[in-house]
């Protein structure tokens, strides 16, 4: 009896008039790739692929006709990928492919009509399947034993398969992390060992976006343990000394918000000397850069101890930070005291950071002309009132400024 596949997405109205409308002329239409693998898991999926051998001009005709939304994007098309939008849902449609010729980074693709072709040029075994649209499973590979038995095995030679696309590396400690049972794949963890060195040619992007989903891992730490013993923790991330306090992060960080990546990339990488050049390397985007040095700030105060006065100076000074994160880096950097964390997490519950209650405006009603001064000026009166624990009120900010703007008067 044919495997078969079954997930509520599958037979949603949205899904079916996808899959009707692709269907129109006779072409075979499957599902593809990781949604075929998380349902046989009985996980939610979001991303829903689906393959089909007809080229993306033909499905672009084949959806707009049925009255679908579509998108595309120049280096989408030229690869055979359209976006289809029904029911609030993304479908990314592929024409069925072969690799013509890699690099280590691109691959230039032709399209086909062969399953088991396009199956072939996928990495791993367990993103190689495919489903019909009533369920019957194609695996070519072994892909359904593979993930029942928690093991990533590439497609192939574990080295070919590297050498055409060396992030494939991060990948298979990826999928380890968030499938795999056990000790590695014994072939492929040999291959990433031997690859290792071409981790530094791929683009920051890639990097980021495949350590961001490792580290969102239920528990990475052993994935990252086994790439340090591989060597590929040197080459991707020195600044990671031990991972002994990430893994108390992850004993309670479910506790508040779950896990969060760049949260748990400071707790890896916190004693560095250079924690910005993390972010340089892997292209954080500002926001991200700015928070995981904030974070690994932190790390290396509480390691001090912190009372509650510091406390709350400190999640003042956070800003965007989550204050959960203080609670949890508490508990990260515990050593006798393990009442401490919970401690800090009755702080925060108990205290929001409050709003200074003076404004540039204030500044300039005083005489004082716009331009880098006004905002020397509220620094000055803000540090002052952090100093003071957040107690004086708007009068008492208001004569300290008066203050300050006298005694720079008479300089």
């Amino acid at each position: 009896m044919a495997a078969t596949v079954d997930a509520p997405w599958m037979t949603a109205p949205a899904t079916c008039a996808v899959i009707g409308a692709l269907a129109a002329d006779g072409a075979e239409v499957r599902f593809v790739g990781g949604c075929v693998r998380d349902a046989l898991l009985g996980r939610e999926s979001n991303d829903i692929d689906i393959g089909t051998p007809d080229p993306p001009e033909r499905m672009l005709a084949l959806l707009e006709s049925a009255g679908i939304e579509t998108r595309t994007l120049p280096r989408g098309i030229a690869h055979g990928t359209v976006t289809a939008l029904a029911g609030g849902t993304r479908y990314e449609i592929t024409t069925l492919r072969r690799d013509v010729a890699t690099d280590g980074r691109h691959a230039e693709v032709a399209f086909s009509d062969d399953w088991k072709e396009d199956a072939a040029r996928r990495d791993f075994t367990i993103n190689a399947m495919s489903a019909a649209p009533d369920g019957t499973l194609h695996d070519y590979f072994g892909g359904q034993a593979d993930l029942a038995a928690g093991r990533v095995r590439f497609v192939g030679n574990p080295a070919t398969r590297i050498a055409e696309d060396h992030l494939r590396i991060l990948r298979f400690f990826r999928f380890h992390a968030w499938y795999g049972k056990g000790k590695p794949d014994t072939a492929a963890l040999a291959a990433c060992k031997d690859a290792a060195h071409t981790i530094p040619t791929l683009s920051g992007e890639r990097v980021q976006a495949e350590m961001m989903k490792l580290l969102a891992a239920p528990d990475p730490v052993l994935a990252i343990e086994t790439m340090r013993e591989a060597g590929v923790l040197s080459v991707l991330l020195p600044e990671a000394q031990e991972t002994m306090r990430l893994s108390r992060l992850i004993q309670v960080d479910k506790t508040v918000g779950g896990p969060d990546s760049i949260r748990r990339l400071a707790a890896l990488t916190a004693g560095s000397d250079d924690v910005s050049a993390v972010a340089e390397r892997w292209h954080l985007a500002g926001a991200d850069s700015t928070r995981l040095s904030t974070l690994v700030e932190l790390l290396e105060f509480l390691s001090t101890g912190i009372d509650d006065c510091a406390l709350r100076r400190l999640i003042y000074r956070l800003g965007e930070t989550q204050p959960g994160d203080v609670a949890l880096f508490g508990f990260a950097e515990r050593s006798e005291n393990d009442d401490a964390w919970p401690r800090m997490l009755e702080t925060l519950e108990a205290w929001k950071p409050p709003t200074l209650s003076v404004s540039g405006a204030d500044v300039l009603a005083r005489g004082v002309e716009e331009g880098p001064e006004v905002g020397e000026l509220l620094r000055a009166v803000e540090d002052w009132w952090i100093e003071n624990d957040f107690a004086p009120d708007r009068a008492a900010l208001l004569e300290k400024l008066d203050a300050l703007i006298a005694g720079r008067r008479t300089e």
